[in-house]
């Protein structure tokens, strides 16, 4: 499909690009089939689709940095950089360009980072590279860079490893280094997955800035629909290596023609409604009404909890971690700041807030993975945070988690069935191997995977797929709580959907309760009961969802509101205070 813009200026264009990629004793996988674009000067462009859908390998190829030896690029393709054909010019050619005149921004800042060289060395290297600056225009070019992306003390900062870094500081560090040659195209793969609704508004705004500032263009690779859509002049939308549709944003908000494009807008929970259960893709594209839930009994109204006992009660939470200062001293790091709040059975409780809020660290502290510092946990009436470690070993069973990354969570050297019977037969929940491989074929199912999942390598599975074995192995042992950290932060809208229409249907089916802990704050919305809003590990706010949501007390949960992006669809059911 040829999408060609309306002026002549044409910085960048890609004309029926292929790719495929060459398996051994297979046939080849084709990635990227037949796709034409252009990108004007001081132009954005989105790319958007789901995982697989060939954004990023379109990317890879623009770059010139896909595989040698197993990609494969069609001979008819063409891709053009102003009068120059890139396909056709030589490795040389291409290394000059990459860095100077076209630059490139990763998708996981930590993986793209060299963990053992300084921040600084990285970004120095490139001006070395490229530029051939001096070690004193260097160093000064590099404390004007961190400075520009908004990094705080950036003379500090060009001496720290990735390590110490956030996540937003390392991607803003990643942009730094990009833009050290003030490239006239900037391409953007997934730049804010996994990154708070703060941080990716502050990594948006930066990339705007940016582009007005040096009048580059941007190539902006996403699956969020909505978050493009406060960047880009223009989308184009991909599945299955494919252009679906095209357009100006305004119009592909307003009335989009494809259906798949409508599915993306669709699939996505918002904050002005909430339905009681989210369309996938492919149901949208068939026309089919949601899959029923397991379980024909419908959730708890929101709000009627509060009538039974609250399964779990936490008073005046602390933890603190401790850095050695020479050789007697020791420095706290207070990460939770006596939290207190409790969760009735059955029901969710969503926990929001900015990366190094404490989310993380108190979920890990009241499954024991921290030792708590202060203050009480009462699991079902005992206080769990005073019993020794064998006396606390049943309630390992009765409180599980389900970790962010479904890519490190899994032990790669077991298979499937291997991870799940692990629990069942540690905790005993089956008499012997046999009836534990039984039980694992049921939450299999339960989860939406066929049998033959059971002897197969994490490594086979999508992500998606491997969070719903994720959390079939954490109720395996059937927990009365669930302690879900991120679970969605990193899939796609349609993989994202299956797993909150999952969540909900298992809790409606076992009445177990969640402990949900979250950025984004369409997905609470859609799934959570109560909502409690951290900030620099104390509580902020914590109230019902509704009310939280129409009428949030405070003003950093007000910033939080403001911050989800909504696309160019200002139509959101919430209002506001005046104040806000």
């Amino acid at each position: 499909m040829n999408v060609s813009a309306k002026t002549s200026s044409v910085l960048f264009s890609v004309e029926q690009l292929s790719v495929a990629f060459l398996r051994r004793r297979q046939a080849s996988f084709v990635a990227v089939r037949d796709v034409s674009f252009t990108i004007q000067e001081n132009e954005t462009v989105a790319l958007v689709g789901e995982s697989g859908s060939g954004k990023s390998v379109t990317a890879l190829a623009m770059m010139g940095l896909l595989p040698k030896f197993s990609a494969e690029i069609s001979s008819d393709s063409r891709m053009m950089y102003r009068e120059r054909d890139l396909l056709r010019s030589s490795d040389e050619e291409r290394r000059r360009l990459r860095g100077t005149d076209m630059a490139m921004i990763f998708q996981e800042p930590m993986t793209s980072l060299n963990p053992v060289f300084t921040v600084g060395y990285q970004i120095a290297e490139v001006l070395r590279l490229h530029k051939g600056m001096s070690a004193t225009a260097t160093q000064a070019r590099c404390v004007e860079l961190l400075d520009e992306v908004g990094l705080p003390e950036p003379r500090r900062a060009l001496a720290r490893y990735p390590s110490q870094l956030s996540g937003g500081q390392q991607q803003r560090a990643m942009i730094a280094m990009a833009s050290a040659c003030t490239p006239r195209l900037l391409i953007a793969d997934e730049p804010t997955t996994a990154l708070d609704v703060t941080v990716q508004q502050q990594i948006v705004e930066l990339l705007k800035t940016l582009k007005a500032r040096h009048r580059m263009s941007i190539l902006f690779i996403s699956h969020d629909l909505a978050l493009v859509g406060e960047l880009a002049d223009r989308i184009i939308v991909m599945r299955h290596g494919e252009i679906r549709e095209a357009g100006e944003t305004e119009h592909i908000f307003s009335s989009p023609r494809d259906r798949y494009t409508q599915a993306l807008l669709q699939c996505r929970p918002r904050l002005s409604d909430v339905p009681p259960r989210l369309p996938t893709i492919d149901e949208f594209m068939a026309e089919a009404q949601p899959s029923q839930p397991l379980s024909p009994n419908p959730s708890p109204p929101r709000g009627e909890g509060g009538k039974m006992p609250p399964l779990l009660e936490v008073s005046h939470l602390k933890k603190s971690f401790f850095k050695r200062e020479g050789l007697w001293r020791r420095h706290e790091i207070p990460a939770v700041k006596n939290v207190s709040f409790s969760l009735q059975r059955g029901e969710t409780l969503g926990i929001v807030g900015e990366s190094g809020c404490g989310k993380t660290t108190l979920g890990l502290t009241l499954l024991r993975l921290h030792r708590a510092t202060g203050g009480t946990v009462r699991f079902d009436g005992q206080d769990v945070s005073a019993l020794p470690e064998k006396a606390f070993m049943p309630y390992r069973r009765r409180m599980q988690i389900v970790f962010q990354n479904p890519y490190a969570s899994l032990n790669p050297r077991f298979t499937v069935g291997q991870s799940l019977i692990e629990p069942i037969l540690l905790h005993r929940k089956a008499a012997d191997r046999q009836a534990a491989t039984a039980l694992a074929f049921d939450w299999l199912r339960r989860v939406g995977l066929d049998r033959d999942a059971f002897d197969k390598y994490p490594h086979e599975f999508s992500g998606g797929q491997r969070q719903r074995i994720a959390l079939a192995r954490a109720l395996t042992v059937e927990p009365e709580l669930l302690i879900c950290d991120e679970p969605v932060s990193a899939l796609d809208v349609s993989v994202q959907a299956q797993i909150l229409n999952l969540l909900k249907d298992l809790q409606a089916e076992l009445g177990v309760s969640y402990l949900f802990i979250s950025h984004d704050l369409a997905v609470v919305r859609f799934l959570c009961d109560t909502v409690m809003v951290m900030r620099d590990g104390e509580v902020v706010e914590i109230n019902e969802t509704d009310s939280l949501y129409r009428n949030p007390q405070s003003a950093y949960t007000r910033q939080l509101l403001a911050a989800v992006p909504r696309g160019r669809d200002q139509r959101s059911g919430i209002r506001y205070q005046k104040s806000f």
